[in-house]
């Protein structure tokens, strides 16, 4: 990967981070999609994908605070 897709990887992945941390978790699984359209080897957008589809069926609780919890190993 060339340094500018490298550095387009990591802004659209920011990007992503901060509509997750925002709550828009559709907007997010895009971002990370994206990510993984450029990188599909990407270990942390393949989490927030995951993570982003968990909470559009599940929302996190108001006080939340970003932080994923685990309810099973």
């Amino acid at each position: 990967m060339t340094d500018n897709a490298s550095r387009e990887v990591l802004d659209i992945f920011a990007e992503g981070r901060e509509l997750y941390k925002q709550k828009n978790f559709a907007l997010a699984l895009e971002k990370f999609k994206g990510v993984l359209a450029l990188n599909p080897e990407d270990g942390p957008s393949q989490v927030f994908c995951t993570r982003c589809e968990h909470y559009m069926e599940a929302p996190p609780s108001e006080g939340w605070d970003g932080v994923f919890e685990m309810k099973t190993k």
